[in-house]
């Protein structure tokens, strides 16, 4: 294989790639970018096994070929290699020569033959969606999706698909998320599945304004699905098991109802965190025209804000993990936000003023 091209370009190739590129496993094969020629482009490819992510940059190929190297090597290299042409050779021995200024380097690669093949998914139901609004919701969802995987279905973003419309719904046993967007197109038929949430936050992490949209494919029988955006394509493993019916999560009535400026919730929860350390509990209690933000700590010290309230209902109060407040009010981007509570002990809902679209519900803390 002999290729050159821009090192902004295969730099901007490696950012996409790399991340999708295992880190520790038990095939070391995984470790490496796939480097190859393809319709006088260089398609770069890397694979967890889980996740795999293919993006294609102009290149000139003067002899067809491949090769697999370490993708950490290669990508440190490449992120200190001048803005300049970068000449790309594989010797018969697999060692892969890279030229850029006066910088001169060969990565020791290996074949090809026991790279993992990236699955193809042609066939399945087709989903086009605007790549904006696609970002959007998966960042006001995907965040609630659990951590830990001892709840595998947990880790995963409920996506539903039925008509013009697509639902998003993440949960983690203490917060829930829920998102509708517009397709552009009717899809052919109404199903659900349960996406990996770091595999769409990766789409996500790709997707740039010369990307009008995303286009998935969803095989059911292979229980895959197909991320295409203009360069780039992911492919991934959906998770196996039934999510939980999170509807029956969000509460259906309130006694109390307060509307409040986002900006200002947020400072008075950031400046509250500072006094919730260890415990992170932040209490919120409403009533009159206000809605004061507390913590303490005996270590630290006491704070308490209070910010307007539009108040509908009576006086109430509840606490919260400051960080679940922060994290909610992070993706929301109205000038005001809505919370709508029964209790102490029940849980909490917070809607984005003027979007219907969205609401988040969070469980409260217990305190004495």
């Amino acid at each position: 294989m002999k290729i050159s091209c821009l090192q902004e370009n295969l730099k901007y190739g490696m950012n996409v790639v790399q991340k999708a590129a295992a880190i520790r496993t038990s095939l070391p094969i995984t470790n490496n970018i796939l480097l190859s020629s393809e319709n006088s482009r260089l398609k770069l490819t890397a694979t967890n096994l889980e996740m795999a992510i293919t993006c294609w940059i102009g290149a000139k190929v003067s002899k067809e070929g491949a090769v697999t190297v370490p993708a950490v090597t290669l990508g440190k290299i490449v992120t200190e290699l001048p803005d300049e042409l970068v000449e790309m050779e594989v010797s018969d021995r697999e060692v892969l020569s890279l030229n850029c200024g006066n910088i001169f380097s060969k990565i020791s690669g290996t074949g090809t033959e026991d790279f993992p093949t990236v699955p193809q998914i042609k066939n399945g139901i087709n989903l086009k969606i605007n790549a904006g609004d696609f970002k959007k919701a998966v960042l006001r969802v995907a965040f609630a999706a659990a951590a830990d995987e001892s709840r595998p279905v947990l880790t995963g973003v409920y996506t539903e698909f039925n008509g013009k419309e697509l639902t998003l719904a993440a949960a983690d046993g203490f917060r829930l998320s829920v998102d509708k967007i517009a397709l552009l197109e009717t899809v052919s038929e109404s199903d659900k599945i349960i996406v990996p949430a770091r595999t769409l936050n990766e789409v996500v992490r790709l997707i740039n304004d010369n990307d009008p949209d995303v286009q998935i494919t969803i095989d059911k029988e292979k229980n895959q699905a197909l991320f295409r955006l203009k360069e780039i394509e992911i492919v991934t493993n959906l998770l196996a098991g039934n999510f939980p019916p999170y509807g029956q999560l969000i509460p259906k009535e309130y006694t109390t109802k307060a509307i409040v400026e986002t900006a200002a919730f947020t400072r008075g929860n950031r400046v509250a965190r500072i006094f919730a350390e260890g415990s992170g509990i932040v209490k919120l209690e409403i009533g009159g025209s206000k809605m004061a933000i507390s913590a303490r700590a005996e270590e630290v010290g006491e704070n308490k804000s209070e910010i307007e309230a539009a108040i509908e209902g009576h006086s109430n109060k509840i606490a919260f993990n400051g960080k679940y407040i922060a994290d909610v009010l992070a993706v929301i981007h109205s000038s005001e936000v809505a919370l709508e509570m029964i209790n102490p002990q029940s849980p909490c809902v917070i809607r984005p003023v003027g979007d219907n679209t969205y609401i988040h519900v969070i469980m409260p803390m217990f305190i004495q």
